[in-house]
């Protein structure tokens, strides 16, 4: 039980202590000792965990719109299953690994599995500002986003079950592990990282050393390369069909939005308390990412003579990322220039998974990893004792900025340590996992051929990515047996497809595929093309294929083809001139086909 209540201790001129009943702040008294909790800090940690949950369903609307739209439902599926099976974790063995009082230099215990004691004592980490259960629920936040960001790496070839259990592996043995290492005072870069700043623990936060760029930035880019190597490359990688554009850039945006807007709770709420370093982490977060959302455009310009909606989306997340182990320690010029530098290495290292021969479809290692090293090493350069303090309590040496010339040599090996540890145990994970039956990662040729999303998921982001699916080549019955009918019936039915030049479409990319634009397209001037008669029922049965050529918005020119018989014999009415049919019409166009 408890004890709780709500007024205000107030320390008179001599020392002593009174109680006052008309105060605000909550009161929690444990083994004897009384807390004060703000209610105002309690308020705007909370907030800000709300604001990180934006981010997941941002990284799927950002991977959906990169991905092609056959893939672009299990990109957002996998972001969102991701808060729910971390945050099972969370409150299973994840925040006892990491945040237990009892726990060890390189690992937590299970003092606080099933969330048994978490309530109301006041954690050390934020300088006893907050109690526990606040502070469990924003860092689960943390937890359930960097199995999102790797996940990308997943696009258009890893199957869902396994990557299931790879997020709650992952969770368990990677981030926990980091996040312990750094985040918790009992871990031992926490203690190595401020050993030298002061004495007392409760005066200083482990986020002198990293405030989010390893156990979430590096971590997540390089597991993201991890397990694009292992899973490997894309069909047809290195040829024109996986040298696609954006299916959709408005879910680009929209992503991108919604990781702005929880990358303000992100690095903000960081700071523990409504203060004035979470003020100056709020401001340096979205000064680093504008500045880098404007270099990655101009750098895409000077190349391509044309601006990029999506180049500035990308440059922004990349100041985004390396802002995070900087914010609440650097200042305004310092958060600009992060976000220049960081901006410029991760449009340049894109090129690297060329070199590095992987299929890295999301450029998670470049604008994650990279960008995460970027903000870690210039934390040690730029991180000011003046801005730590802002929060009344931070207490911390700084960097070079401060002429402390040994946080610089800190910083970057705690960043190999990230790099090497996610690396290889990812890695280690990814391969005990594919050795189960049934749970190997890789999708089958055909899979990646149908997507994702109706192969996995049986659902797609919208109809018409149903209807109009890339679907390559004519496939053996034999073959499709894992396949629904409805997909055995889509590639039974098609012909060999040979792709065109753009000049030979009869539609502009822009047009709308479906309705009264496809039947109009049909008609004019497109061949019609009887296939064999079948046996299937002991009478003659006709089907039309008709076909069209079309650019595709991608600038991969691609053959769309329909098959409905139901079109056939509303044609063949139409042209006998026996006029309107009366009946509701289910295939695509039916209803404008029947009035020609």
């Amino acid at each position: 039980m408890v004890n709780l209540t709500y007024g205000a201790l107030l320390t008179s001129s001599d020392g002593s202590i009174s109680f006052e009943p008309l105060g605000t702040d909550i009161l929690a008294t444990l083994q004897g000792n009384t807390s004060a909790f703000d209610p105002g800090d309690i308020a705007w940690v909370l907030t800000s965990a709300a604001l990180i949950v934006f981010m997941l369903p941002g990284l799927g609307y950002l991977y959906s719109g990169l991905a092609r739209r056959k893939n672009a439902l299990s990109m957002l599926f996998l972001s969102l299953v991701s808060l729910g099976i971390v945050s099972f974790q969370w409150f299973f063995i994840g925040y006892s690994l990491v945040f237990s009082e009892s726990g060890g230099s390189f690992f937590g215990d299970g003092r606080n599995v099933g969330f048994r004691q978490v309530l109301e004592r006041p954690v050390p980490e934020t300088n006893g500002k907050l109690p526990e259960i606040v502070f469990a629920t924003y860092q689960l936040m943390f937890a359930c986003l960097v199995p999102a960001v790797l996940l990308g790496a997943a696009a258009e070839r890893s199957r869902i079950l396994p990557a299931m259990i790879f997020i709650f592996c992952w969770t368990t043995l990677v981030y926990d592990m980091l996040a312990h290492w750094i985040w918790s005072s009992n871990g031992w870069a926490y203690k190595w990282g401020i050993l030298e700043q002061v004495t007392n623990l409760h005066k200083a936060r482990c986020d002198i050393i990293d405030a989010g760029g390893v156990p979430v930035e590096i971590a997540s880019g390089t597991a993201g390369l991890a397990y694009s190597y292992f899973i490997g490359k894309r069909r047809g990688y290195g040829t024109e069909r996986v040298a696609f554009k954006p299916s959709n850039v408005g879910h680009v945006v929209l992503g991108t939005v919604f990781l702005w807007v929880g990358w303000l709770g992100f690095n903000g709420g960081s700071c523990f308390a409504a203060s004035l370093k979470a003020a100056m982490a709020v401001f340096v977060t979205n000064l680093a990412g504008a500045v880098g959302g404007i270099v990655w455009l101009i750098m895409d310009f000077r190349l391509e003579r044309k601006w990029s909606m999506v180049g500035f989306c990308t440059g922004a997340i990349a100041g985004l990322v390396a802002i995070t182990p900087a914010a609440g320690f650097v200042g305004a010029p310092a958060g600009a220039l992060i976000g220049l530098v960081s901006a410029a290495v991760s449009n340049l290292s894109t090129r690297l998974k060329v070199t590095m021969r992987v299929d890295d479809p999301m450029d998670i290692f470049a604008v994650h990893a990279l960008a995460g090293v970027v903000g870690v090493l210039m934390t040690g350069l730029f991180a000011q004792s003046s801005v730590a303090a802002n929060d009344g309590f931070s207490e911390i040496d700084g960097g070079w900025i401060d002429h402390n010339w040994v946080q610089f040599a800190k910083q970057i090996v705690w960043a190999l340590v990230g790099l090497g540890w996610t690396f290889v145990v990812t890695y280690a994970i990814m391969f005990v996992i594919n050795l189960i039956p049934g749970c190997h990662f890789r999708s089958t040729e055909e899979a990646e051929i149908v997507g994702m999303d109706e192969v996995e998921l049986g659902e797609f982001v919208a109809d018409y990515a149903f209807h109009h699916r890339d679907l390559e080549g004519l496939f053996d019955p034999n073959e499709l047996s894992r396949f629904n009918s409805v997909t055995r019936f889509h590639l039974t039915s098609m012909g060999p497809k040979s792709y065109t030049r753009p000049s030979q479409a009869h539609l502009p990319p822009t047009m709308p595929r479906g309705g009264a634009a496809v039947a109009d397209a049909y008609g004019q001037g497109a061949q019609e093309v009887e296939k064999p008669r079948s046996r299937s029922r002991g009478r003659e049965r006709s089907r039309s294929r008709s076909q069209f050529r079309a650019s595709t918005p991608s600038g991969m020119d691609r053959l769309e083809e329909v098959h409905s018989s139901d079109e056939l014999e509303l044609k063949k009415l139409s042209r006998n001139g026996v006029g309107e049919v009366g009946v509701e019409q289910g295939s695509m166009g039916s209803s404008d086909l029947s009035q020609k």
